[in-house]
């Protein structure tokens, strides 16, 4: 990984097979504590659709993850091959959580923001449908990662798209692609492009960063040493106009050593450090509505 980190934009894709290559039986081996249905519709496309993942002997009421995938908005899948990124959802089951997978179209049969409307209308659905997978409807949190990040920031901030459901109570950007941008040394400027479109005089208005002071919910803002070009930047940036808003907690991580893809290819293989943070955070978060219940002696 070491040697990986030092080159890693010279071969994004080549690089994240390697990553996901390492990791894939490292998550294999790891205990798998829910029962999984698969490729439930949200939406009438063929990519609108998630897995849950049901955490093994817990009846209801539990906390709820949902993740939203990455591949520069042109590519990738909720499960590249039965373990990443299950692994993500596997982690969170174990410690009581029911886990979302999320999958959503991609561009260039979509442009921007319909990303973002994929992420609500899939939320839509956590809303409505959770409960009858033992989930808690008031208590959800968000993951997005690169791309994901980025659809999940733009339906968080976006005017106009409707916000996110009251019960979401706080998000994690992960890698995330928090600004726009076709710097010649991005190396997925031209997936940028087939998104957000060619007018680059628009970038500004639809990078989520631009509106990140209007943060609505306390926000994790994640980044691996060896990121993506660009996208440590972004995502200190982001980080700081809340900050400096004041308006929700935001908590940063830089996790060293890790890259793009293992920054969460990691999760449910031995290595905790990150999974705890994200939990201890969404606990956090999500204490109120539990204490309430708790004092209150409803269900």
């Amino acid at each position: 990984m070491r040697a990986i980190g030092n080159c890693w934009n010279d071969d994004i894709v080549a690089h994240r097979a390697e990553m996901v290559a390492l990791y894939s039986p490292l998550a294999a081996r790891m205990p798998k504590a829910a029962t999984v249905v698969r490729d439930i519709a949200y939406g009438p496309g063929a990519r609108q659709v998630l897995d849950v993942f049901r955490p093994d002997g817990h009846d209801g009421a539990c906390p709820v993850v949902v993740f939203i995938h990455g591949g520069a908005f042109t590519r990738g899948a909720k499960s590249a091959n039965g373990e990443i990124y299950d692994n993500v959802l596997h982690w969170f089951a174990r410690l009581g959580y029911v886990g979302v997978n999320v999958e959503y179209r991609l561009a260039p049969d979509i442009t921007w923001p319909d990303g973002a409307r994929d992420v609500l209308d899939a939320l839509a659905w956590v809303r409505d449908a959770i409960a009858a997978h033992g989930g808690d409807p008031a208590r959800v949190h968000v993951i997005g990662h690169s791309a994901g990040g980025s659809h999940l920031a733009t339906a968080a901030l976006e005017p106009g798209l409707g916000g996110l459901p009251a019960g979401v109570r706080s998000l994690a950007l992960v890698s995330g692609r928090l600004r726009a941008d076709r710097r010649p040394d991005n190396p997925n400027a031209d997936n940028v492009a087939a998104y957000f479109g060619a007018d680059e005089s628009l970038y500004a208005a639809r990078s989520p960063v631009s509106r990140a002071a209007d943060c609505p919910l306390p926000v994790l803002v994640a980044v691996a040493e060896f990121e993506n070009r660009h996208l440590d930047e972004y995502g200190a940036e982001f980080a700081q106009a809340v900050a400096r808003a004041g308006r929700v907690p935001v908590r940063w991580v830089r996790l060293a050593e890790h890259n793009h893809t293992s920054i969460v290819a990691h999760l449910n293989t031995g290595e905790e450090g990150f999974g705890r943070a994200l939990d201890s955070f969404f606990r956090l978060h999500g204490s109120e509505i539990e204490s309430e219940r708790n004092r209150t002696g409803a269900s």
